[in-house]
Parts: C-alpha cells; structure tokens; sequence
C-alpha cells in the first residue's frame, strides 16, 4: 500500500475513533457494567476495528460504521461473558450516566421509578437487554441495531416492542409490589 493511501486510511480511521469513541464506551459500559472493563472493551474495539477498517470500509458502501463497530463490540462483550462465566463486577446504579439517555424524562418520574427500570433491564434476556442500550442510551435507530445485531429490521423491531412489553411488565410488577 503506498504511503499515501496508509496515510489517508490512518486519517479516516482517526475521524472513525473521534466520531464514535462515546457511543463505543457507552455501549461497553452498559453491557459490562463497570468503567475498568468499559475502557478494555473499547480499546479492544477500535483495535479489532482497526485491523479490519480498510475491508470494512470498502464493503460500507457509504452506509454508516457505527453499527459494525457496536456490532465488535457487542462480540466482544459476549466473549468476555462467556470466558469470564459471571456477572458484572458492579451494578449499574449510576443514575447520573442514565440521564444521558434520550426518553428518561419521558419514562422516569422519580428515584423508585429509576430503581425499578434498572433492576428490570437486569432481568431482560440478553438480546433484549442490549437492544435496549442501543435504542435508548446510544439513539441508535432499528436498522443500525439489525446491522449491529446481524438481524433484519422487521426482527428487529419485534425484539425492541417484545424488549419495551416485557420491560414494562417487570417494572409494574416492581411497583405493585413496593407501593403496599
């Protein structure tokens, strides 16, 4: 490869890592639960990615990168699970970072509410679990989480609907049971 065409890859690759790096570490962070594991995974992300931007970029079609970067690392974060066998190291009860998310006024009226979506979100399957960070914490939309998930946009949607159904049950059963 001439040095050129290194250098401009190099260019493309950093605006990439400047474009994305939060959306990377917000995702990691909510599927792995703590910062240490976070900033792993992220630098892991863009390292893999890295390898493969050049391929990568090619086959985009201008489409986004986004979704192919959450889609390493939501593989990532699958491996880490599976070799580690266990939980996150800590829960997520940052209630600070969840204020970033788009439709928290819309869906949290006070602490209890909070509390009881955080604990909800824990017991979502974790295909839901996830599709829901890229949804609500990341704003992707449902064709950047098919393509970050490997699925089409109609499975897509119903995992999201099945995710939001299925969240809102827990987190009445919750409510029931700490408003006696």
């Amino acid at each position: 490869m001439p040095d050129s065409d290194k250098a401009k890859l190099d260019a493309d690759f950093a605006e990439l890592y400047r474009a994305h790096l939060k959306d990377v570490y917000s995702y990691a962070y909510y599927r792995v639960g703590n910062h240490h594991d976070a900033e792993d995974l992220t630098e892991q992300t863009f390292l893999q990615a890295y390898r493969h931007f050049e391929r990568a970029q090619a086959e985009s079609d201008g489409r986004p990168m986004r979704p192919w970067l959450i889609r390493i690392a939501h593989n990532l974060a699958a491996n880490l699970y599976r070799d580690r066998s266990r939980k996150p190291q800590t829960p997520i009860e940052d209630s600070e970072t969840l204020s970033a998310m788009h439709t928290t006024e819309d869906l949290v009226e006070g602490r209890d509410e909070l509390a009881r979506i955080l604990e909800g979100v824990k017991e979502l399957p974790d295909d839901r679990r996830e599709a829901l960070i890229m949804r609500f914490a990341l704003g992707m939309d449902n064709r950047e989480i098919a393509r970050a998930m490997g699925r089409t946009d109609g499975a897509t949607k119903v995992l999201l609907h099945r995710a939001i159904k299925q969240l809102e049950e827990i987190v009445g059963r919750a409510g029931q049971i700490g408003g006696r």
